[in-house]
């Protein structure tokens, strides 16, 4: 088996794309061979600030061109996702593709159609699925440690809203935050058959003027009945707060937010006092998008079905639209 590094082409040098090339230029297993984008001068910044190897260039067409490129990662604007991951899978190229693949679901099956039958691994951004706290909660469900899954209870809440140009383009707080519970929801329970949510404005006047809420609560139902819970919010005065808590029949398993240190502080005036949590994703998730490079490694080495996959993707999308439709409507919708 070929051993050799893997050449991978980065799309999108902005603030996860950032991570993303970090991450590569670090990883034994890849070599960072491009940064593609049309903001040309950020491309060239991130690559010599990630050992300046990574050749740089402004199109999609530049980076396919190279015969001996492996992957892709896709962290340039949501809505170049089905483009790069259509030229990706032409070229025999894997993928890894930030969330979500677009905001229009029609778009998202023209592209699932166009890609149907291929081998070629397309593999969503969802890293929270490799965060180790929640699969370990995961594993040991799996494992029979609390019996059957009765109840899961996820807390996603932002340090503080983001910039009021990037709300008007994010597609909302379903489709933009929501989505990486909804597709937590879906790691521990595949299958939801009812939705309901409510949207609140709350903190944020100019999210409110966009017509999107800053603050959300939402109800899953899976097909056996377990009971899923997600709440969101745009602010947290305390830091990133990012909590699960899964109850079965025999027990519960929950995992907690994440501080630099587990050291208490204990005088007069104040008990258990601790560090602040995690300032935001990028600290608090640090570990898990590792992880998904590694899955994605093992993946391409393998051959294998990549996960999570495209339809998880779709399969996500369609949970943030019912809950978008659900908030505007205030009923329960039901999945087919």
């Amino acid at each position: 088996m070929n051993t050799a590094p893997l050449r991978v082409a980065l799309f999108g040098s902005g603030r996860i794309g950032q991570v993303h090339a970090h991450n590569i230029a670090q990883h034994p297993d890849l070599e960072l061979a491009y940064i593609a984008d049309p903001f040309i001068d950020g491309a060239q910044a991130l690559a010599a600030a990630t050992g300046g190897t990574a050749r740089v260039v402004a199109t999609a067409e530049e980076v396919f061109a190279d015969t001996s490129l492996d992957a892709v990662v896709i962290g340039s604007p949501t809505n170049t996702h089905c483009d790069l991951i259509r030229a990706a899978v032409e070229h025999g190229v894997a993928a890894l593709c930030e969330k979500p693949i677009d905001l229009d679901m029609a778009r998202v099956r023209d592209c699932e159609a166009a890609i149907s039958g291929t081998t070629t691994p397309v593999m969503m951004g969802f890293n929270r699925r490799f965060d180790p706290h929640f699969g370990a909660i995961k594993r040991r469900i799996e494992a029979g440690e609390i019996g059957a899954l009765e109840q899961l209870s996820i807390v996603s809440r932002d340090p503080a809203p983001a910039p009021e140009a990037y709300i008007a383009v994010s597609g909302g707080i379903f489709r933009d935050m929501s989505i990486h519970d909804l597709d937590m929801a879906r790691f521990f329970v595949p299958e939801i058959v009812s939705v309901f949510a409510t949207g609140s404005n709350l903190h944020c006047d100019y999210i409110a003027a966009a017509g999107d809420f800053d603050s959300a609560v939402i109800v899953l139902r899976g097909e056996r009945g377990e009971q899923i819970t997600i709440t969101n919010s745009r602010h947290a005065a305390y830091g990133y707060d990012q909590r699960l808590e899964a109850f079965g029949s025999e027990g519960m398993l929950a995992a907690s937010n994440v501080a630099p240190t587990t050291v208490r502080k204990y005088t007069a005036t104040t008990t258990e006092e601790a560090d602040a949590y995690q300032p935001f994703f990028l600290e608090r998730y640090a570990a898990a998008y590792r992880g998904e490079l590694d899955a994605l490694v093992a993946t391409i080495r393998a051959g294998a079905t990549p996960s999570p996959s495209f339809a998880d993707g779709r399969l996500a999308l369609a949970l943030a639209d019912a809950c978008e439709e659900s908030a505007r409507t205030g009923r329960v919708v039901e999945l087919s």
